[in-house]
């Protein structure tokens, strides 16, 4: 028996930041986001020898470990430990056998969701293997508590539910902890011309968006004015964003995002820096309408929006930093799983 799953990483269109705790706990929060053909991957292999089989195929680790209840979490595959805690915790409540293997697309702090993607496709693994009784909601909230509470990974609250359903997707958090996905039915053509108008720039930079997010959060906790303010500003950009995207007035997402960009700046030091900064000029000397750090900011990904076809006047001007732009398509499709 051969168990896979698999669920698209996403690209943070307007709102990032907002659903962080405790903004969003005490505000209120609102994303919009949309899954590319980007993918974390995770295959089951049950094992009849009492062993435990960890394989991370992209970051290179692979571990062994006898058949117990629980695993020790240290500086190793956390997520692939976590899962399985958790799984054995709430369902199996005794150790289980196998070998887990697991690949994403992007690296990890690309700032396309890359490690709550994964927890997600694990867990799904896992719930198409023992057959576990998890909607997509659970299966999200489930994948969320894991990383933000067993893990204490920093972050926020959009990737889980965005690897879990996939699609172009409106989503609140309210104060009560709260999450409400509302798909977007956006016409084809709109998505068609949005993905050909929408650079995906990877940077070829990494950075630890834990100490960005931790920076973001203290902020709030310390009644910073201006991060708060800043935030409210993101949490209004989600609502723009949609409503452009739906009624298909894309020549507007270029000024939504350099709105978006100018205050995402003002909520954390880090998010941007002076690399970025002249990224991002270069990028709009050529023709680019707005952009944006994907995920927390500090490196990763950047996008932008670049009309008619000055993506290629961007792409080429671009080039002399060393990054490379991604070829991709917006997916409706979110988590899947099967069993051979």
């Amino acid at each position: 028996m051969i168990v896979r799953s698999k669920a698209p990483l996403r690209i943070g269109l307007a709102g990032g930041g907002s659903d962080v705790a405790p903004y969003s706990d005490l505000y209120g929060g609102a994303i919009l986001n949309a899954t590319i053909n980007m993918y974390a991957y995770a295959t089951i292999v049950p094992r009849p020898d009492g062993k435990i089989i960890l394989n991370s195929i992209d970051n290179g680790g692979k571990y062994e470990f006898s058949s117990v209840e629980h695993l020790e979490i240290d500086d190793n595959l956390i997520l692939l430990k976590g899962i399985y805690n958790r799984v054995v915790q709430e369902y199996t409540h005794k150790p289980l056998s196998f070998e887990l293997t697991t690949y994403v697309d992007a690296p990890s702090g690309s700032g396309l969701g890359t490690s709550s993607t994964l927890a997600v496709t694990i867990l799904g693994a896992f719930a198409e293997w023992l057959n576990l009784p998890l909607g997509e909601y659970d299966l999200a909230r489930m994948a969320y508590e894991v990383e933000r509470i067993d893990l204490k990974m920093a972050g926020g609250k959009q990737d889980q539910y965005a690897a879990t359903f996939g699609g172009v997707n409106f989503m609140e958090f309210s104060k009560d902890e709260k999450v409400v996905v509302n798909p977007l039915r956006v016409r084809s053509k709109y998505l068609n011309e949005l993905a050909h108008n929408l650079i995906l720039y990877n940077t070829k930079t990494s950075r630890l968006s834990s100490k960005i997010i931790e920076k973001q959060s203290e902020n709030v906790l310390k009644k910073n004015m201006i991060s708060i303010e800043a935030t409210h500003k993101i949490k209004e950009q989600a609502i723009m964003m949609k409503e452009a995207i739906l009624r298909g007035e894309l020549d507007k997402i270029g000024k939504i995002l350099n709105f978006g960009w100018e205050n995402k700046k003002l909520m954390a030091p880090g998010i941007s820096n002076s690399l970025l900064d002249e990224i991002y000029r270069t990028a709009m000397d050529h023709g680019a309408m707005g952009g944006k750090i994907s995920g927390a900011g500090g490196g990763g990904f950047m996008i932008f929006y670049c009309p008619n076809n000055v993506r290629y006047n961007v792409i080429k001007a671009l080039t002399k930093f060393g990054g490379i732009s991604n070829r991709y398509e917006f997916t409706n499709v979110g988590l899947t799983s099967w069993s051979i």
